[in-house]
């Protein structure tokens, strides 16, 4: 059985925190970049995300805590690429305000290609 020194340790749980805390971070950047302008969904996600950090910033395994990292890394990848702004203008209108990076070149699809001369 292989036992870890104290300080193999204490770097390994550095090297997690680390981890854990740009995971907080990028969700906090998504957050504000999804939510640009929408005061209340910008505060009802950062208080989602502080409260889901909180309540689990006691875990101790190592396993459960990378679990959570993957976790919130794919939360944060769902926010930036399926979450898109809308407004109300009037009671029967919406308006869609997609973000420049969900904005695709539109190329049409073309089953039979023209031979090039």
């Amino acid at each position: 059985m292989y036992v870890r020194s104290p300080e193999a340790s204490q770097a390994v749980n550095m090297g997690t925190r680390l981890k854990v805390l740009q995971a907080f971070k990028a969700l906090h950047k998504t957050r504000q970049e999804v939510f640009k302008d929408d005061y209340r969904a910008l505060t009802a996600a950062r208080l989602k995300i502080n409260e889901e950090f909180r309540k689990n910033k006691m875990e101790t395994s190592e396993e459960n805590i990378q679990k959570m990292i993957k976790m919130s890394l794919d939360v944060e990848i769902v926010l930036r690429k399926a979450v898109v702004q809308m407004e109300h203008v009037s009671n029967d209108k919406l308006v869609l305000r997609p973000r420049e990076s969900l904005l695709l070149e539109n190329v049409p699809y073309c089953d039979h290609p023209q031979k090039k001369s």
